[in-house]
């Protein structure tokens, strides 16, 4: 496998095909590289291998390294999950660009994807085996932190299969099937993790086994057409990482989508990154207690979630807009955050995670196929662009902790969180205005 290749004589410059249009024969050698277009396999292993990376995304923050965290220290514990988070935050800023790049330039006979998801799925499985036995903060932040790089090495190429290989009509229903997935890996990675609370070790390796056996049989499902003889231009260092920087000026609508999914991403970990010690100390819950709570708020919220993401998806493909169904989902949260204000209680607990799971729900299919809408030179960077606005993702949730650690030692408690979170989800919707490319 190379990641930079150049045919002697040959243009020195070449973009992927457009991102609408999915090319149904194999590039010749000196062409541009590209996939194959979806297959009738492609949609169930898009769930599938999503419902594993993002159960396992789910059991470990939720349940598994929160546990792990408190058992070390008690009186420490929010101050020591903000070092474990932000530092890992820090090492995993550019983990899905940089891995969207390497892919997109990745010239091997098995594909430009292919080879990065396997490495990443191996690498995180092995740390995952080790990290359960750790009771040092300092290594738990060095295994915790090598376990997300390798993770957005899985997620960023099969992040882009959306654009590599469905036309721009069909991916509002293949981000929802990726949706789908994530909704139903969070509830089996939360009840999972539940049951294994009190066995770390177990609990991480069978998290490490599920995402390798996942990853292993999408690649071995859905092949990739070779990448080994396209063209790519030769590589430069200074090339390599300007192209990280896309001016919002020349491409404003990639801009705004990544303001916008920042900031409500930002809103809406702040809050979900600290869920079980808000049942414990905002709530008044013992931590054996809200480990069964969070499962049972997870179970609560999980099918009218399920609902909205499959109906989000289908239906904006349908109409041919994306824009309204983020408008409704960002409303639905802010009345969600609204709840436990109004009633500090289990039910304001209940009635937010129902509401905000269909709101996030709504949100989660359309915005995904917007990201892909919004690209610079119709695409011909998939992989590092949708990178980059994974960033929009990824810093929210890394940073959360730190954020939500800053709001209630300073500013009045858990009861901030939720105003914080309403305000910013506003702000994010009102960011999609201006985008002028998507409807």
């Amino acid at each position: 496998m190379t990641i930079s290749n150049h045919e002697p004589g040959a243009p020195t410059s070449a973009v992927a095909a457009p991102t609408g249009i999915i090319s149904t024969v194999q590039p010749e050698a000196g062409l541009p590289a590209a996939s194959p277009p979806a297959n009738k396999r492609l949609l169930p292993s898009l769930l599938v291998n999503s419902l594993m990376l993002f159960a396992t995304y789910a059991g470990l923050i939720a349940i598994l390294l929160p546990i792990q965290i408190a058992t070390i220290d008690e009186g420490a514990k929010e101050a020591n999950l903000a070092i474990v988070t932000t530092v890992s935050f820090v090492f995993t800023l550019f983990a899905q660009p940089i891995a969207g790049a390497l892919s997109d330039r990745t010239r091997s006979r098995f594909g430009r994807r292919t080879p990065w998801m396997l490495a990443g799925a191996v690498v995180g499985a092995i740390f995952l085996f080790g990290i359960g036995s750790l009771r040092e903060v300092l290594w738990i932040t060095f295994f915790w932190t090598v376990i997300q790089v390798a993770l957005n090495f899985v997620q960023a190429p099969l992040t882009t299969i959306t654009a590599d290989r469905f036309p721009r009509s069909k991916r509002g229903g293949a981000s929802a099937m990726v949706g789908i997935g994530m909704q139903l890996g969070g509830l089996l990675g939360v009840v999972l993790a539940g049951q294994l609370g009190e066995q770390l070790g177990v609990g991480y390796a069978v998290f490490g086994v599920a995402v390798l056996v996942a990853t292993a049989l999408f690649v071995v499902f859905n092949t990739d057409w070779s990448s080994k003889h396209a063209l790519v231009d030769p590589f430069s260092w200074k090339t390599f990482f300007a192209g990280f920087w896309i001016n919002p000026r020349r491409h404003p609508d990639f801009g705004w989508a990544f303001a916008a999914r920042f900031l409500l991403m930002l809103g809406y970990f702040v809050v979900a990154t600290y869920s079980m010690y808000m049942l414990t100390d905002y709530i008044g819950m013992s931590l054996e207690a809200a480990t069964d709570a969070t499962v049972m708020l997870t179970l609560i919220a999980f099918v009218p979630t399920l609902i909205a993401i499959m109906l989000s998806g289908w239906w904006s493909d349908r109409i041919g807009r994306r824009k309204v169904f983020i408008y409704v989902a960002s409303a639905l949260m802010v009345v969600g955050f609204i709840m436990p204000l109004l009633m500090p209680n289990m039910t304001g607990m209940i009635l937010m995670n129902v509401i905000n799971g269909v709101g996030f729900g709504l949100y989660m299919s359309v915005d995904a196929a917007l990201m892909t809408e919004v690209l610079p030179n119709e695409g011909g960077a998939a992989g590092k662009d949708l990178g980059i606005l994974n960033i929009a993702t990824n810093i929210p949730q890394a940073m959360s902790a730190s954020v939500a650690l800053l709001i209630i030692s300073s500013l009045g408690g858990y009861a901030m969180l939720f105003v914080f979170a309403a305000v910013f989800v506003v702000i994010a919707a009102l960011a999609i205005i201006p985008i002028k490319g998507v409807r």
